[in-house]
């Protein structure tokens, strides 16, 4: 090989000198190997964090969108009995565009369940037990009962499992609802209210929706909710992603008083604080990244002053600046290269396994990493995904790059003779 790839593998530690009993370069190896130590903690660092960070905000989304549909079609101003009365007509004209999958109709608002001295609010849904698997899995995340018990007249409720526990109450047990909207009495403003069965128990693993829903049959929320409740229509489509496009075609479809909106802007703000605090953290660590390659770049400057001699010895030998130059330059590139790899590595084998690494953790310590009442999700979830590994590993490789440029150009600038006659 070059002599000037070998010696410059030999000063990153990858390769021995030949001659026995030569001088171990002990010192420049070490320093080397701290080198790579950082490249490889900060790339690693950087991989696990921001899988962690895609897997929360996929299962968030993943777990929203399983009781939440893709798109909504509201009708502002209209009384909820006379949209589920027409919600067919509006279905029918959002089936026109071929992305539509499925259709069912809704009534939304906002309520108080009481138990005893429990007093719980509420966000109400009025479904089609028949049509709502269609746009949604609740029907799949029942743990107790199911939806077909919402039957129309029956007065039924299915609640969440979270929601359930705190009111203390399981199926076959009664609660009161009120309705915002009431009627003024010379007693003063009177809610409506009505005594519900709990028929069923829902459980999504997203502790707000566990913890705040409750369903009805959808003729039953029409009569609750006369005039103060939201009606329309829910759709899913083929890929949500697409979400935000389709809405937009729909609108194009569909009558003018009719409103549409997707389910990212249902979520813009928690979705975009996300997008945020990921683009956040991955500057944050890769000032890690950063340091290690100012680490370098300080290593590979005491390498230099290390083998002034051999430096001297090497021109005198016939060597140009330039090769000089390259022998640096490819100690620095093979820090860098294998202090990436090592990193990625490290980081892939850590997120791709964080489902077994964590539980271990919080079993051996006795400790919780992610308490389902303050965050969306109890596990810790990941996503590596391949756009990311490939930036920080390019990232990594090119401040490694950088860092060798100054130390191989003052190996490349040092005057033999006067070296010679110093040492």
């Amino acid at each position: 090989m070059p002599y000037e790839l070998w010696i410059g593998a030999r000063y990153a530690g990858l390769a021995r000198a030949r001659r026995r009993g030569g001088r171990a370069d002990r010192f420049v190896s070490f320093i080397a190997a701290t080198s790579m130590a950082g490249i490889a903690l900060g790339v690693a660092a950087l991989i696990i964090v921001l899988s962690v960070m895609n897997g929360f905000q996929r299962d968030v989304r993943d777990r929203m969108l399983s009781v939440l549909p893709h798109i909504e079609l509201y009708v502002p101003g209209a009384a909820p009995e006379q949209v589920v009365r027409d919600w067919e007509s509006i279905a029918n004209a959002a089936r026109q565009h071929s992305a539509v999958q499925g259709a069912a109709p809704f009534v939304a608002s906002q309520a108080m369940l009481a138990r005893g001295r429990a007093l719980q609010g509420v966000q109400v849904r009025g479904i089609d037990p028949q049509l709502e698997p269609q746009v949604s899995d609740v029907d799949g995340q029942m743990v107790l009962g199911n939806l077909e018990s919402l039957q129309q007249g029956k007065f039924n409720i299915v609640l969440g499992s979270d929601l359930a526990a705190s009111l203390g109450v399981g199926p076959g047990d009664t609660l009161m609802l009120l309705a915002p909207q009431g009627s003024i009495t010379p007693a003063g403003f009177t809610p409506r209210m009505r005594q519900f069965t709990v028929s069923g128990v829902f459980s999504s693993g997203h502790y707000e929706y566990d913890a705040t829903l409750a369903f009805m049959q959808v003729d039953d929320a029409a009569v609750m909710f006369r005039s103060n409740g939201s009606s329309g229509v829910r759709l899913r489509i083929d890929d949500m992603h697409q979400a935000p496009q389709v809405t937009q075609q729909l609108r194009n479809l569909l009558p003018s008083q009719i409103y549409a909106q997707d389910w990212t802007q249902n979520n813009r703000t928690w979705f975009a604080a996300v997008q945020t605090e990921k683009r956040m953290m991955f500057l944050i660590l890769a000032l890690i990244v950063a340091v290690a390659a100012f680490n370098l770049l300080s290593s590979l400057v005491m390498a230099v002053k290390d083998k002034r001699a051999d430096i001297a010895i090497l021109r005198t030998l016939g060597a140009t600046p330039r090769e000089v130059a390259r022998i640096f330059l490819v100690q620095g590139a093979l820090i860098g290269v294998v202090g990436t790899l090592a990193g990625v590595g490290l980081g892939m084998l850590v997120a791709y396994n964080v489902d077994v690494i964590v539980p271990f953790i919080e079993r051996l310590f006795g400790i919780e990493f992610l308490p389902q009442q303050i965050y969306f999700i109890s596990n810790l979830p990941s996503d590596p995904r391949f756009s990311d590994i490939t930036a920080i590993g390019l990232t990594s490789l090119i401040l490694s790059l950088v860092a060798t440029l100054y130390p191989s150009w003052r190996a490349s600038s040092l005057q033999p003779a006067q070296v010679l006659r110093h040492d």
